[in-house]
């Protein structure tokens, strides 16, 4: 135990930001209590916590047709019922993370339980937490304790970031947005790795257990997500060059333990995963997005609701990135390349996924913003850009927490 609460896991560092996730969270305790009511969810929320219920229960397979579905008489969401009864864009998994605060004897019903709307929403603020927690520690592995901060900070008090944590005009996201984050990370830190002389399976059991859960709770929780099969094993492949075959083992190691997990929340009947699969949309993208305006002004939206902070430290992260030769490097590059990558799904899909692809981008973002800034503060004009950086974040900070208070007195 002596070696496991040492000050390098537990210092000053970690304390802080502790502090900036405890606020994090306080924000999206107020944004429940204050913004909704205890018993409110929207028709899609209570469809979702039902059917995820009946699959605790064992009565059928959430985001399937069933008879249990039908003696409830639960009004089900039109892209659902247009699609032979099967969800087009979640797996199981998705209905029984959402339902899992509601979980419980059989005679209890999502409906009469105490507080079951506010109960409905924890498991978005969990992940919140989770996502802001491994935002931190890449972002602090990779730049230092400041890049942790700024990264930690644009995470924290964005409007974006906190509405979906909290289910407030958003659909349950940050569950896929975990999966996306720890996937691609996992598989850069598993890649770098193999660069030690070990044995490649068994030294890497844990990140490939890691890497497999990432993998099932992004594409169980949005299927078009299975993009980040290929991706992945592309960012292996390129960080070690040189160990392929080794890269290509834990990968594969880690998409079959992916898909046990998927299979398991079908509860492994092959019946029902093949036309789950059948009627799944993996990609649910149109390309001739990209030359209709609107769909710009979706994710330009986003950037504007993120607050003052987000649009200018990115116009300006990226304005010293192309300019600045020391600040192009593969730890900046890869999260600005990879937010790009989403931010194209997002315009390729302006309705859903695309709203999720746009919450996918935000984390990659604030890394890339992260990593120019700590670049930008070890040069000559540190002090300045010290000013600068903390006073830009203080002000999104405020003006996060001033659109917060106006939720309350609403």
């Amino acid at each position: 135990m002596g070696t496991f609460f040492t000050s390098e896991r537990f210092g000053k560092p970690q304390l802080l930001a502790a502090g900036l996730l405890s606020i994090f969270l306080a924000q999206c305790v107020w944004l429940v209590m204050r913004g909704t009511a205890p018993f409110e969810v929207e028709p899609p929320g209570l469809f979702r916590a039902e059917d995820g219920l009946r699959q605790w229960r064992g009565e059928s397979i959430a985001g399937t047709p069933s008879d249990a579905r039908l003696e409830a008489g639960t009004p089900v969401p039109l892209e659902i019922e247009d699609n032979q009864g099967y969800d087009p864009n979640h797996s199981p998994l998705w209905y029984l993370l959402a339902s899992f605060p509601l979980s419980g004897p059989e005679r209890w019903q999502a409906r009469t339980l105490p507080y079951w709307g506010w109960l409905a929403r924890t498991p978005s603020v969990f992940f919140g937490l989770l996502l802001g927690a491994s935002l931190w520690y890449v972002s602090h592995r990779l730049y230092g304790n400041a890049g942790g901060y700024i990264a930690l900070v644009l995470y924290c008090f964005s409007p974006v970031v906190v509405s979906n944590s909290t289910l407030w005009a958003s659909q349950p996201e940050m569950g896929a947005a975990w999966g996306t984050f720890g996937a691609v990370f996992t598989a850069i830190a598993v890649a770098h790795t193999l660069y030690a002389p070990r044995e490649v399976v068994l030294w890497n059991a844990r990140r490939i257990l890691l890497l497999g859960l990432s993998l099932a709770l992004a594409v169980g929780c949005q299927f078009s997500l299975i993009i980040l099969a290929p991706l992945t094993l592309v960012l292996m492949l390129y960080v070690a060059p040189t160990r392929r075959l080794a890269a290509f083992t834990i990968w594969a190691a880690a998409c079959g333990m992916a898909a046990l997990l998927f299979c398991g929340a079908y509860a492994f009947s092959p019946r029902v995963i093949w036309q789950g699969l059948r009627h799944a949309s993996f990609f649910g993208t149109n390309w001739q997005s990209f030359a209709i305006p609107r769909a710009y002004l979706g994710v330009l939206a986003v950037i504007v609701k993120s607050g003052p902070a987000l649009p200018i430290a990115t116009a300006v992260a990226l304005v010293v990135y192309f300019s600045w030769r020391r600040s192009r490097y593969f730890g900046n590059a890869a999260p600005l390349l990879i937010g790009v990558l989403f931010a194209a799904l997002a315009l390729a899909a302006p309705h859903y996924p695309g709203m999720g692809f746009q919450l996918m981008a935000l984390p990659f973002f604030f890394i890339f913003i992260a990593g120019v800034a700590a670049d930008l503060l070890e040069s000559r004009q540190g002090s300045i850009v010290a000013a600068c950086v903390w006073g830009l974040l203080a002000a999104g900070a405020l003006w996060n927490l001033l659109q917060l208070a106006r939720v309350g007195r609403g």
